[in-house]
């Protein structure tokens, strides 16, 4: 089997708020939780997990089990995480034909 040529972190792509808010708009539109969590993790790493654990008071490997692919997190937590990263959840009704 060959080795992949380079491994792409798409955290390293999260430079600045305007491209997180892209990254997790896209996220939320797909409506698969298993990769919205994922995806929070994705930006929980670009802004760093230590920092993140303390402002929430979970530990790094709560956080990365949490917002990993087959995380789960409660609402509690994805809210908390969200402020932490300086996100916000907002709702819009949607529009049908």
């Amino acid at each position: 089997m060959k080795e992949p040529i380079y491994e792409y972190d798409p955290a390293a792509a999260l430079a600045d708020p305007e491209s997180i808010a892209i990254f997790m708009s896209d996220a939320f539109e797909t409506g698969d939780a298993g990769y919205i969590a994922k995806a929070v993790g994705v930006v929980a790493r670009a802004k760093g997990m230590t920092q993140l654990a303390k402002e929430t008071g979970l530990t790094r490997n709560q956080l990365y089990n949490t917002f990993s692919e087959k995380g789960n997190p409660t609402l509690k937590t994805m809210l908390a995480v969200m402020h932490a990263l300086g996100l916000d959840l907002t709702t819009r009704q949607h529009v049908h034909p």
